[in-house]
């Protein structure tokens, strides 16, 4: 998931767009870009698209982000949004443990409700302070957690963190580390800025640094540059595959550390292999 395109719930006009674009996933709000009054509407609008099954199987990962689980509309998402083809709900401003368990059993009520076989899995938003304090603990929450994805724009804004690289590189270190002790990805923000298109290389490159898997995209022309900042090269995997290879034979040789290539390799190198291999076996 190198690159994940937000798709306002309200501008129905865009989902077709969304899905003819070069995106490995398209996330559908149903929370920040959604007036209040226009929240049944864009709930509607977006479970009638993603029933479709040229939407489901076009090869998109489909995400929907929802209201707050402490929402008086997380029920009524969760009804209609929590459908077959479905990969992942975005839950907002997650805080607690408790909270993200609550959230997968009213999710594996609607699931039952709606005929879903393929367990839906959670992406959380670390993007409070709180959050950020908790994030290892929310990661292993639930099985269902996916990944984690920082929301700095709600972190830094409100409590006047400038957003400048070292700032953004702590909390991007923060998250990733919080993910890796869970298991779970981690997947950045979005840039605000369309008309930035160095600010947002910046954030991307530090994020790739650092293993994310992707980056959030605000609009389409941000998407090429995700892809190609997230993507690995493909000789990048095919020596993951022969470091792989290579240590189940040495394994069988009853070696744990092994030279390969004229380096030596040992168990983390070996699971950052495996790791790579894996992501690129999943598309992620």
């Amino acid at each position: 998931m190198r690159s994940k395109l937000f798709v306002p719930g309200a501008r129905p006009e865009l989902f077709d767009k969304a899905m003819a674009s070069q995106a490995d996933a398209l996330s559908f709000d149903l929370e920040d870009s959604v007036p209040e009054a226009g929240k049944d509407a864009a709930r509607e609008q977006v479970a009638a698209f993603l029933a479709r099954p040229e939407v489901t199987g076009a090869g998109k990962l489909l995400i929907v982000r929802t209201n707050g689980t402490d929402s008086p509309h997380f029920a009524a998402d969760l009804k209609a949004v929590a459908l077959p083809g479905v990969w992942l709900l975005n839950l907002p401003k997650i805080e607690s443990a408790a909270q993200v368990r609550q959230a997968v059993a009213a999710l594996e009520q609607a699931e039952a409700d709606n005929g879903v076989s393929q367990p839906i899995g959670l992406l959380l938003n670390i993007e409070t302070p709180r959050g950020l304090r908790l994030a290892a603990e929310l990661a292993a929450a639930h099985p269902r957690v996916a990944g984690l994805q920082l929301g700095l724009g709600d972190l830094f804004a409100p409590n006047g963190i400038a957003r400048d690289p070292a700032n953004v590189h702590g909390v991007l270190l923060a998250v990733k580390l919080a993910a890796a002790e869970a298991g779970v990805f981690a997947c950045d923000g979005a840039w605000p800025n369309v008309a930035d298109s160095e600010g947002f290389t910046v954030e991307a490159e530090l994020a790739s640094k650092l293993g994310f898997i992707g980056k959030s995209c605000i609009h389409p022309r941000q998407v090429a540059a995700a892809n190609a900042m997230f993507s690995v090269p493909q000789a990048r995997v095919e020596e993951a595959q022969r470091i792989v290879a290579a240590a189940r034979q040495a394994d069988a040789q009853g070696r744990g550390a092994f030279l390969f290539e004229g380096r030596m390799v040992d168990l983390p190198y070996l699971r950052q292999a495996e790791a790579i291999v894996a992501g690129a076996e999943r598309g992620l």
